[in-house]
């Protein structure tokens, strides 16, 4: 009997467990808004030539941050979008860099690409980039 409690228990921690790793969507956004928070240090994605086109913001239970955006490559050339081109505000003003990546664009190409933004108590507010 305490065998078969015990191995109840453990499928119950594995099935709370997983729980906190799947993704929901928070919110999404198509139309750009302004957000003011403070930013004395100047945190700025890098230029680039990508533009950010709307993102979906996901989350998990255990702080998990991703999104998925569509960004178009405004060249006329093929470029590399990286992690250092794009930043995110965070619910409590913070800028964050995603979790490092690297994805190839062609002249004028739209992708979505699912980002990773790491782990974080405040919610995603924005996902932008800086066009040089």
């Amino acid at each position: 009997m305490l065998k078969r409690i015990s191995w109840i228990l453990l499928a119950c921690s594995f099935g709370a467990y997983a729980n906190e790793d799947v993704l929901s969507v928070d919110t999404i956004v198509s139309n750009s808004f302004d957000l003011v928070f403070p930013n004395e240090s100047n945190i700025q994605p890098e230029q680039s030539d990508f533009k950010v086109n709307n993102f979906i913001l996901m989350s998990n239970e255990a702080g998990e941050r991703w999104v998925v955006v569509t960004m178009s490559n405004t060249s006329s050339g093929r470029r590399s979008l990286t992690h250092k081109h794009l930043m995110a505000i965070v619910a409590d003003g913070q800028r964050i860099a995603p979790i490092e990546f690297i994805q190839s664009f062609k002249a004028n190409e739209t992708l979505t690409l699912t980002i990773n933004f790491g782990m974080s108590k405040f919610p995603l507010l924005s996902v932008y980039s800086r066009l040089g």
